[in-house]
Order: C-alpha cells, then structure tokens, then sequence
C-alpha cells in the first residue's frame, strides 16, 4: 500500500475486543469508499495506523473475508473483493428469486403486530440516510431484512439471504448519499411494511422487487 493509500482510521480502546473494533472501521471505510477495489492492504500497516499490533487486524479481515468483501493475497495482505456487472446482475437474479416470493407470502394482516415491530428498525434506516450514515445505514438494512425474512421460519433461507447482501451491500451507497437519494430507497422500507400489515400480497411483491432493482441501478451508476 503507498503511502498515499494510507486511511484515516480511528486508534482502538478496549470497550469491545480489538477484533471487533478493527472489523467496525473497516467496515465503515469499505461503506464510505475510502478502501476501494481492487486495492491490496497491508495487515501490518493497517494495524500501525490503529495502533494495534497486526494479529487482531488479520482477524477482523478474516472475518470480512468470510463475508466475500476482501479476499487474501499470498504473502501481501487483503484485497478488497471487485464484482464484476455480471457478478452483480447474478446476484440480483437470485435476490429477486428469493426474497420477492417469499416476502409476498408473509403479507397477511393478522400479522400486523409482526410488522409493526419492524417500524423502528425501518425508522432507523430512513434517519441514517437522512443523515448520510451509511455504515448506521447498512447495518439497519441488513437488520431489517433479515428480521423480515425471518418471519418466514425458514433459518436456511434467511442465512442465504445474509451471505448475498453481505456481498454486494457496499456498492453504490457513497454515490446514492452524496445525490441525495438514498432517503429515496430508505422510506421504501416503510411502504413494505405497510403493504404486508394490509396483507395486500400483490403490493408486497411489488415493492419488494421494486427495491431490489433500485439496489441494481445504484450498482449501475
């Protein structure tokens, strides 16, 4: 890594494990695009801007590894996985297969106590965009979703569903805030909730693949 590729990241305490921290920043400079594709990073230089040694770091980016975000290079460090539009449209395909059908047969109004849970969480995603706190931003969403599908009583579907947002979460959101736009695709959250209270399944399905494609567009620009 040069040295003009060094990142402005915070120096760790020890409220959570040094572990969790490091993966927390990373993450948060992945979200903002300050550690960008296709870069290699080094476990050792990354740890000497923390101010920690290079084993938590190697941990953290293990466990970001494990989420398909960075990959290992032999002997060098970590690069930030690139997807290609290809990777991106297959991802979507398989979105659109799964979650669009199965968030359509939850819709059901003797379930709207269900639903309503979710408001603050949906609440949480729409503030953080309005603020622009995309790393806030991703977490609520990847909250929302997933305690959605999880009304389905599928734990498979919803571990599969997981692993591909936390592929393809990261791209386009810098882009989609900086336009103003990202309150656009937040408050969407809400509408869907809406929908399933009323039970209104054709709605639901609607929405729901509606968010997905607006997903793909921002990965477009």
């Amino acid at each position: 890594m040069a040295a003009d590729d060094r990142l402005d990241l915070p120096v760790v305490g020890e409220r959570q494990s040094l572990r969790e921290q490091v993966a927390h920043a990373l993450r948060a400079a992945l979200v903002t695009g300050e550690m960008r594709p296709g870069v290699v990073y080094s476990a050792p230089v990354l740890a000497a801007q923390f101010g920690v040694s290079a084993t938590p770091v190697r941990e953290a980016m293990l466990d970001l590894a494990k989420e398909g975000l960075v990959e290992a290079v032999r002997n060098k460090g970590f690069r930030v996985t690139e997807l290609s539009d290809r990777d991106l449209d297959e991802l979507t395909e398989i979105r659109q297969l799964i979650e669009v059908p199965t968030i359509a047969r939850l819709a059901d109004s003797s379930r709207a106590e269900e639903f309503e849970l979710l408001r603050p969480v949906a609440q949480e995603i729409v503030d953080a965009a309005e603020r622009a706190d995309l790393l806030a931003y991703v977490d609520a969403d990847l909250r929302f979703h997933v305690e959605l599908l999880a009304l389905s009583g599928n734990a498979h579907l919803v571990e599969v569903v997981r692993d591909l947002r936390n592929r393809a979460r990261l791209y386009g959101l810098s882009q989609l805030s900086e336009r103003g736009t990202l309150t656009d695709s937040a408050r969407e959250h809400l509408e869907l909730l809406d929908a399933l209270k009323a039970g209104d399944r054709s709605a639901a399905e609607r929405i729901m693949g509606e968010h997905i494609h607006h997903v793909r567009d921002i990965w477009a620009e």
